[in-house]
């Protein structure tokens, strides 16, 4: 199967509703202020994956939800809506607090509209999303999507506490991914069991599943930094090493480097005293070390995980198709 195929399968499987979906993001992120839509379509009609919400539809599906009224925006579409919108809000917010000047292969939005606006927009849809939530009226659903937005800012803030330090365990490490990308992605899939009024048991399958895929998924965001093409990735390669982020490649590459090597790592991450050609050093001593190779274990670990996950699930073609997606996210190119 080849690597693409895995989404698409996906893609394919859920046309009709993330169609019905689109149509709700574009509808729900109008605003009487031109700037607001303006910048919102600036990142949301760029793109990207959609990840997240299909996630959110795959998982209703997968537990046997079907239309529940006579209206045609079912609640798995406006929650996997409010999830894109969710996401998105903190994508606008990381762009400025980490100054990145390009996102999904374009500008960024805060390179184009400025970060104070970049910031307040970030605050509309994250608005948005809670008026998704209590029109949903699920009080459930509101615990967990809201106890995830928590997770995210707790998890943002915690890799802002790590910045430079190269003394960070890699278990400090998985605490950041946890809450900056798996906690969306354990609620994205949780949310889906809670509309088709599945067991608990299932509610928290998903969960798991979700919880892994997204650990997965962020190892993988780790090692491209290091290893994509800029082409592929959407951003500017080396844009973790720039910023002293503490990732799993650089804590590899630390703990295996000889005492000369230590030196340069603790100058150009944790001083933050970077020259010309050390990004080319640090690869150097990446490959030197296989950390890209060992990352990717590690995300197969996650993935594997998620994949098991959905064994209380019986087989069908969604169930493979998501079991495909766990492997997938570990060979993927951006």
């Amino acid at each position: 199967m080849g690597k693409e195929e895995p989404l698409q399968a996906l893609v394919d499987y859920l046309a009709v509703d993330m169609q019905a979906c689109n149509h709700v993001i574009m509808d729900r992120m109008q605003s009487s202020v031109p700037l607001v839509s303006q910048l919102a379509a600036h990142l949301i009609v760029a793109g990207g994956k959609r990840l997240r919400p299909l996630l959110t539809l795959a998982s209703a599906r997968l537990c046997g939800y079907e239309k529940d009224s006579a209206d045609h925006i079912t609640r798995h579409v406006r929650l996997a809506a409010c999830i894109e919108f969710l996401h998105t809000a903190t994508l606008l917010h990381d762009d400025v607090v980490d100054e990145s000047m390009l996102r999904r292969g374009t500008e960024s939005a805060n390179a184009v509209f400025g970060n104070s606006a970049s910031v307040l927009v970030g605050d509309f849809l994250f608005s948005r999303a809670f008026q998704i939530m209590t029109e949903d009226g699920s009080l459930e659903v509101m615990r967990i999507i809201s106890k995830a937005s928590a997770t995210i800012a707790e998890g943002e803030i915690l890799q802002m506490t790590v910045q430079n330090d190269l003394s960070t365990s890699i278990s400090r490490y998985f605490e950041v991914i946890h809450g900056k990308t798996a906690a969306l992605f354990a609620a994205s899939c949780r949310v889906g069991a809670i509309v088709a009024n599945q067991s608990r048991q299932h509610e928290l399958a998903l969960e798991s599943f979700g919880t892994n895929l997204g650990m997965a998924f962020q190892l993988v965001d780790d090692a491209l930094d290091y290893s994509a093409k800029q082409e592929e990735l959407g951003k500017t390669i080396g844009d973790d090493f720039r910023e002293g982020k503490i990732t799993y490649p650089i804590l590899i590459a630390y703990e295996k480097s000889t005492p000369v090597e230590k030196e340069f790592w603790q100058r150009v991450i944790q001083d933050g005293k970077q020259e010309k050609g050390d990004l080319k050093q640090a690869l150097i001593l990446i490959r030197k070390y296989n950390v890209i190779e060992e990352t990717l274990k590690e995300a197969m670990v996650f993935a594997n995980k998620a994949s098991s996950a959905l064994d209380v699930f019986p087989e069908s073609e969604l169930h493979t198709i998501l079991k495909n997606i766990a492997n997938y996210t570990v060979h993927r190119h951006f």
